[in-house]
């Protein structure tokens, strides 16, 4: 098949943007012609296999988000600010694109809006995925662009949600949506493994090696200066290890994580970038010798740190769509401790199936609650030898059987009745 696969973003940092990339991979691994379109100044950095990439010009270099971020070259501003005029020309110079590219036997955009209205102003078939981000944060409420994006799905062949969660959230912003089908994120399982502590280390630190410098960590989205020293030093011994991975913004509940290693004897890697950062960085100041704060990392660098950690926290407070952090920690035989709400409890459902039964408790934690954080994740550090390894070996299971992306990249191509 040739492949139009559209993602106004760029290709790493965040959910949307790594599954653009990972689908682009997975597609050209299964011999599809595919070409990415997004606003990544740098495809060569990152794996999308024979995927072609290709940017847009954008007008003005206005480029709508859903949480500002800075982006070199472009205007970030929030979807919900812009002007009709500027939405209108910025779906315009994507179509222009787009059909320059023509023809294609599959048009696959992301993202409700702006992904559905381009798809739909295309007027070709296209399919359509809600990631959830769109919805929660510039949609819901705001009634010009809730009927703009229920508009641009009637004319979807399909519109893909992560989880039951997000099916629920689209009917509520939008309205009802025919065809509409549930394929949750996925994972590459050959990528993501369990790995020796020594090798997962040494490779660990050999990635942050060959990271571009970063004088001053002016870049937000490059890792911190100096983090092969940095890392080498913090995790030289085994002492009981957690690790975050994911935005620096409020909304993901960091700080809960921070409060919970009060009375733990554990130490904790945080990685990411976003506008919360200083904050929690202030957070850990009395826990500074056990706390360590990386900048973001990439799929290069998380493969090998996860085998290092005990666990994978993933505290957000907000609705998520799914929970594709918790499911790579799996994947890696980390046991993620998921906030059981939305799309993560979908997750910890996933995992608390597969657990011996004396376990699965250890897979979530009530929303919000600090206390029971903090209970779970001694328990899980605390797990003997026999314990730790079947919780390990049964996440990993999970994941291969459950969201691998080989089965997730299919899903998507499969006829809709």
């Amino acid at each position: 098949m040739r492949i139009l696969l559209w993602h106004g973003y760029l290709l790493d940092g965040t959910g949307s943007n790594v599954y653009s990339r990972e689908l682009a991979k997975e597609w050209s691994r299964a011999g599809h012609d595919v070409t990415v379109v997004s606003q990544e100044p740098a495809p060569e950095r990152y794996a999308i296999g024979s995927a072609a990439p290709v940017k847009v010009e954008l007008p003005d270099g206005l480029l709508p988000v859903f949480v500002l971020d800075r982006y070199e070259g472009l205007e970030p501003r929030l979807l919900q600010d812009f002007t009709a005029d500027e939405r209108r020309r910025y779906v315009d110079a994507n179509v222009a694109t787009l059909r320059q590219l023509l023809p294609a036997d599959l048009v696959f955009t992301n993202h409700v809006l702006m992904g559905g209205a381009v798809g739909a102003a295309l007027g070709e078939p296209f399919r359509v995925k809600a990631h959830g981000s769109e919805l929660e944060y510039s949609m819901r409420g705001r009634p010009e662009l809730e009927a703009w994006g229920r508009q641009a799905l009637a004319s979807a062949e399909a519109v893909y949600v992560g989880s039951q969660h997000i099916r629920d959230v689209l009917e509520d912003v939008v309205g009802h949506v025919d065809r509409v089908v549930e394929v949750p994120p996925g994972v590459d399982v050959d990528e993501f493994v369990p790995q020796d502590r020594a090798e997962a280390l040494a490779e660990l630190v050999a990635e942050a090696r060959a990271d571009r410098p970063n004088p001053g960590n002016a870049e937000e989205r490059r890792p911190d200066e100096g983090n092969a020293e940095r890392l080498a030093a913090f995790l030289a011994d085994d002492k009981p290890t957690v690790v975050y991975f994911g935005k620096l913004i409020r909304n993901k509940g960091v700080h809960l994580l921070l409060e919970a290693l009060d009375g733990l004897d554990a130490r904790a890697v945080i990685v990411g970038f976003g506008d919360y950062r200083a904050d929690l960085e202030l957070m850990a100041a009395e826990h500074r010798e056990r706390v360590l704060f990386t900048g973001p990392f990439e799929h290069r660098h998380l493969v090998h740190l996860l085998p290092l950690a005990d666990a994978a926290v993933v505290p957000s407070i907000f609705p998520e769509a799914f929970g594709m952090v918790a499911a790579e920690a799996a994947a890696c035989g980390c046991p993620p401790l998921v906030a059981r709400h939305t799309g993560l409890a979908e997750v910890a459902a996933g995992l608390e199936a597969a657990y011996p039964p004396h376990l699965a408790h250890l897979a979530a934690f009530e929303n919000g609650n600090v206390g029971e954080l903090r209970s779970k994740l001694a328990e899980l550090l605390e797990l003997g030898a026999a314990d730790r390894e079947a919780l390990r070996a049964a996440a990993r299971r999970t994941v291969v059987e459950r969201w691998s992306w080989a089965g997730v990249a299919a899903r998507l191509l499969a006829p809709v009745a």
